[in-house]
């Protein structure tokens, strides 16, 4: 009898859906045929810094808020040591006239390394998907040669590759780790800009065009992060994380789009000044979040980040201020 009873019980323990690895660990990856998503919701508290730029707007030290941001993360563990995966981001800034795709990429990850203390090492490649949507915006001239873009997206217009290398270990109930990561652009002329307002400062109104595009340079942008994460219970887990991010100045090869040879001398220079943008930013993010396993498949996180940032003087994205929340569900299948 006590050892039929036995026996039971171990069936019943055995039969137990068992606990799905927690998402929000960053070594997090996929067993084989398991697919998972994460969805974002946030919103962002930002006040501009006082680049250059931002005087000629007339817009350092304003306020953007809401800035409202949705983000996806989702992957297939093609074996246990190999997933696709893809990432995409949405923002909206209504102060500003600003919305659109600002992150995609989708590519592989694989497990390279794994001991038994716990260590492992991953690389990864993922295709930049910036040229998904044209990079779009208006050329506001304040004088014949000086003069801002305003941007109505946030695509750079361009394709590119990433490459990294993650890294960590976990004891018992933590896990720490790291990344760094080499992003190359591709240069194109998936690009649309209003230049109407230029042209009205023509000598002749027609000599140019309403829209054009240029040939835009290639770009190298490094990042890199420090994570730690701890599992309390079985439901409960806390994150944190640093994560740096330098953004390359962009620059102008070449006008794309064919313009009357009577207003070449006045689009020359324009031109020769834009060939370095300087408009290159470097953020420093640090992240807090909380999470709860509703389920054995459902998780929620909240999760907020503040990022301390350091701008060019021609660039837009430089701030005082830049503050997020928000929630994540995370489902594993």
């Amino acid at each position: 009898m006590k050892k039929t009873l036995k026996m039971a019980v171990a069936a019943s323990v055995l039969t137990v859906p068992a606990m799905a690895a927690n998402l929000e660990n960053p070594l997090y990856l996929p067993s084989s045929g398991e697919l998972y998503s994460k969805t974002g919701a946030g919103v962002m508290y930002k006040v501009t810094d006082s680049t250059p730029v931002n005087e000629l707007k007339g817009h350092a030290g304003a306020t953007e808020f809401p800035i409202w941001r949705v983000s996806e993360d989702l992957g297939y563990g093609i074996t246990d040591r190999l997933a696709i995966r893809g990432s995409f981001a949405y923002t909206q800034a209504d102060d500003i006239n600003r919305k659109g795709l600002n992150h995609g990429r989708a590519g592989l990850i694989y497990r390279a390394l794994e001991f038994n203390d716990g260590t492992v090492l991953d690389v990864y490649a993922d295709t930049h998907l910036g040229g998904v949507n044209k990079m779009r915006g208006a050329y506001i001239p304040v004088t014949r040669t000086l003069g801002y873009f305003q941007y109505d997206n946030y695509s750079n217009g361009r394709w590119g590759a990433d490459v990294g290398v993650r890294f960590g270990k976990t004891w018992s109930k933590l896990t720490t780790s790291a990344f760094v990561e080499v992003l190359k652009t591709f240069g194109s002329d998936n690009n649309v800009i209003d230049v109407s307002a230029l042209g009205a400062l023509m000598p002749m109104p027609g000599l140019l065009p309403d829209e054009i595009s240029v040939d835009l340079k290639s770009t190298t942008e490094i990042n890199a992060g420090l994570n730690a994460f701890y599992q309390l219970t079985d439901r409960w887990s806390f994150g944190g994380g640093f994560k740096y991010n330098h953004h390359a100045d962009n620059g102008v090869k070449s006008l794309a789009t064919e313009i009357n040879p009577a207003a070449k001398p006045v689009v020359a220079p324009l031109l020769a000044g834009l060939s370095d943008m300087n408009d290159g930013f470097d953020e420093y993010i640090v992240s807090l979040s909380v999470a709860n396993q509703l389920t054995d498949t459902v998780q929620v996180a909240l999760y907020g980040e503040y990022t301390f940032d350091t701008a060019h003087d021609n660039s837009q994205n430089g701030s005082d201020v830049k503050a997020e929340v928000g929630v994540r569900l995370n489902l594993a299948f």
